[in-house]
């Protein structure tokens, strides 16, 4: 990666975003988290493996339904329950089209999420999104995203899928197995990839994961630095507490 001379940085607005872990669990795997690949042609993280996510859109009233919505238009995953508490279920072909038509619309912008949860008669999972991590992308970058990262359970009967558009690839994948295959160059990923799929490592079952997660409070905001060499490549990438990251700019 390499700095446009010509870029000015500065003119960048950050923008909030919101992404989803999925997790579930199983005998054979223990617990597995569900990431996607993005096209090579997206101006950001273009082939990195990546959790549902994206920026929060003005009808979204919350960071949580944000993450609602995207892991519904990225991943078609609704995380949703009826009045009665069930998960909503795909499983049979009437509901399954229904649910399909509107993940396009909500896609393309055509209606809110808010709106589908309520001619559904759905309550959107909000709650049950609990906060593990607060990351901001580094000044320099061309977008900009302050980011929220929540875990969830992976509701039954529904099945997440790519959306071959920004996404063109899909992966179960245990966070040790994620993490070795990203240090081995075979899964690209951003930094807050990285440390979330530790934070998911460290922990043996989808219950222990969400028991530590509702001991975090809100989250510490992350924010690396790029020092950049003359040429306009990366020098280092620096965290809060390495020499020489408060030398560095903040916006």
């Amino acid at each position: 990666m390499s700095q446009n001379q010509d870029f000015d940085p500065a003119s960048v607005a950050i923008k909030p975003a919101a992404t989803v872990m999925l997790l579930r669990e199983s005998d054979e795997q223990g617990v597995e988290v569900f990431m996607m690949r993005r096209t090579t042609k997206a101006a950001f993280a273009g082939g990195m493996y990546v959790f549902p996510g994206g920026a929060v859109d003005a009808e979204d009233s919350s960071y949580e339904i944000a993450a609602i919505r995207e892991c519904f238009e990225e991943a078609g995953v609704l995380l949703a329950r009826t009045p009665t508490g069930a998960t909503v279920r795909f499983d049979d072909p009437t509901s399954h089209e229904r649910f399909t038509t509107y993940r396009h619309t909500v896609h393309a912008g055509e209606r809110s999420m808010t709106s589908v949860l309520t001619a559904e008669n759905l309550v959107a999972q909000s709650e049950e999104l609990l906060w593990v991590a607060h990351w901001v992308t580094p000044f320099g970058e061309v977008r900009r995203f302050d980011t929220r990262f929540f875990v969830v359970a992976m509701p039954d009967d529904q099945t997440p899928l790519h959306d071959d558009k920004e996404t063109i690839g899909r992966l179960w994948v245990t966070p040790s197995d994620a993490l070795h295959r990203a240090r081995a160059g075979e899964l690209l990923m951003l930094p807050p990839t990285v440390a979330n799929l530790e934070f998911l490592a460290a922990h043996s079952s989808v219950d222990a994961i969400m028991a530590a997660a509702g001991t975090i409070g809100v989250p510490p905001k992350l924010l690396p630095k790029v020092k950049w060499r003359d040429d306009g490549r990366i020098e280092a990438l620096l965290m809060p507490g390495d020499a020489g990251y408060e030398d560095l700019p903040d916006r």
